[in-house]
């Protein structure tokens, strides 16, 4: 059984954020696997997407699944936790114990709400490249991120050239587009106009026995970009619910029924002001923020950068890490880009691990 360790780490310095807004003071939650060797010279870092957290393998004691990339990390697997000491962090503004909207605001005892400030990925970065200097961790052997964990290797790769000596970034982007943000939008409007979230003053363990029906629809919108068509049909088809008549005004296909499901069920364990402060990140996210261009920004780069993506990706087209593959090759930037053949969508990153993992074990190899 993979053996992992559940850390907080407190800081009362300032966080200064892309926005000039402050955060003060901010705790980061962060999980640990493997065995950190001498010079500490095995570390992997591992960053999470949306709705993703530091749990990213092993088990909790009574809970039946795994962490969000259990695949991929472990005894023997493409992240070998017996060659590598592996730290996957909480992002500010999430729901798992980092700082997040529904936080204690100091000095006033109460939830930040919608008093938090607006954060950005590379705000996330920032405060993990704090974290890690606390922590000892200088350099890296490599920095894995898929969807908004691809956003945050990125930005370290741009950020902290010679923090890391390899980048593997999946299924994502140089500037989140239209296409992406047009799905969030329609989640957040959805959480906003639903009354139980009542302005951002809702009761949390409401939230958590009931569910919030706005944030469902949300995240079926979600799940759509998700998917691609092809995994849709192969695993939905035209099948319709057993016991639903064909006739019945709300008889349900089961590709419906998967997407209520989902939608409903993830309502309860994520908290919606989170939802909306990290799609906002998502939104705002542009690689080239803050430099000339995307050419001076990825002209910083000096680790050894590996950008996957797949072909049926409906959320960050497969062109759209073409087209930084293509700014590094004008640049002279040494890299690989792959192009994994899946019909899965967005979530092969999650979910195809055999079509990319040997990928990871050569590059962590040195191959």
């Amino acid at each position: 059984m993979l053996k992992f360790q559940t850390e907080k780490e407190h800081f009362t310095n300032p966080l200064y954020l892309e926005s000039g807004r402050i955060l003060e003071p901010y705790d980061i939650v962060y999980e640990t696997y493997g065995e950190l060797n001498e010079d500490k010279s095995n570390v992997v870092v591992i960053c999470h997407a949306l709705t993703g957290s530091h749990h990213a393998a092993g088990l909790y004691e009574g809970e039946r699944k795994p962490g969000w990339w259990d695949g991929l990390i472990g005894s023997g697997k493409a992240v070998d936790t017996d060659r590598y000491f592996v730290i996957c962090a909480n992002v500010i503004g999430s729901c798992f114990g980092s700082t997040g909207p529904m936080s204690e605001r100091p000095p006033y005892n109460e939830p930040y709400r919608f008093k938090f400030p607006v954060i950005s990925v590379k705000d996330m970065v920032k405060a993990q490249r704090i974290l890690f200097d606390r922590l000892g961790i200088h350099k890296v052997k490599a920095i894995i991120g898929g969807s908004m964990g691809g956003m945050q290797a990125l930005h370290f790769a741009v950020q902290f050239p010679k923090f890391a000596e390899n980048i593997i970034a999946l299924a994502t982007t140089y500037a989140t587009q239209p296409w992406a943000i047009a799905f969030n939008k329609v989640a957040q409007e959805a959480i906003l106009k639903d009354p139980v979230f009542n302005n951002g003053y809702y009761d949390p363990e409401i939230i958590k026995e009931e569910g919030l029906s706005g944030m469902a629809i949300g995240r079926m919108a979600g799940h759509i970009s998700f998917l691609s068509h092809e995994s849709m049909q192969q695993k939905f088809g035209r099948e319709y619910k057993r016991d639903d008549g064909l006739f019945e005004l709300f008889g349900k296909f089961q590709v419906e029924s998967y997407l209520e499901y989902n939608g409903y069920n993830f309502t309860k364990w994520f908290d919606p002001l989170s939802y909306l402060y990290i799609t906002k990140a998502i939104n705002i996210y542009d690689l080239s923020r803050g430099y000339d261009s995307l050419d001076d920004a990825l002209g910083k780069i000096e680790s050894n950068l590996i950008l996957v993506s797949f072909k049926s990706d409906m959320l960050f087209r497969d062109y759209e890490m073409q087209h930084i593959s293509k700014r590094l090759k004008l640049l002279g930037k040494k890299h690989t880009y792959i192009n994994v053949e899946s019909n899965y969508g967005h979530d092969a990153f999650l979910v195809e691990l055999d079509l990319f993992e040997d990928y990871i074990k050569e590059v962590l190899d040195g191959k």
